[in-house]
């Protein structure tokens, strides 16, 4: 028997435009793609800051999560891709916020740039709900 996929949507115009989703869930798997720190008009949160970054794009994930039925105690892998490596201990120190319950496997790394010059980071997880 095939598993369901759902696609979750926050909106975005450009979903459709590129084709991409949210997150997507297939089973009991879920997989956040690279989520920027934006507000609900597409604009950057903390432009200059990595922590409150970081914390836009884990608020995002949060709801994501949510809306596919599970919610940050379920993710199993984080990836934290920053624009300088150096600010690696602020995104970490805002990722910990979250994630400290469900110490999940984690990834950071570097990039040249994002589409955005303001973001400097952007965060994909992974997550496996138990119901």
């Amino acid at each position: 028997m095939a598993k369901q996929r759902q696609l979750i949507s926050n909106g975005n115009p450009m979903e459709a435009v590129v084709g991409f989703s949210r997150a997507v869930r297939v089973g009991s798997f879920i997989a956040v793609g690279g989520t920027a720190p934006v507000d609900q008009n597409g604009n950057t949160v903390g432009v200059g800051d990595v922590f409150l970054q970081t914390r836009q794009c884990i608020e995002i994930i949060k709801t994501a999560l949510e809306d596919a039925g599970s919610g940050l105690q379920d993710i199993v892998r984080t990836r934290v891709i920053l624009t300088d490596i150096d600010n690696w201990k602020e995104a970490i120190e805002a990722r910990k916020l979250y994630c400290l319950t469900a110490r999940p496997v984690d990834t950071i790394m570097a990039v040249d740039r994002f589409v955005n010059p303001e973001w400097l980071v952007e965060i994909e997880v992974d997550a496996v709900t138990t119901d």
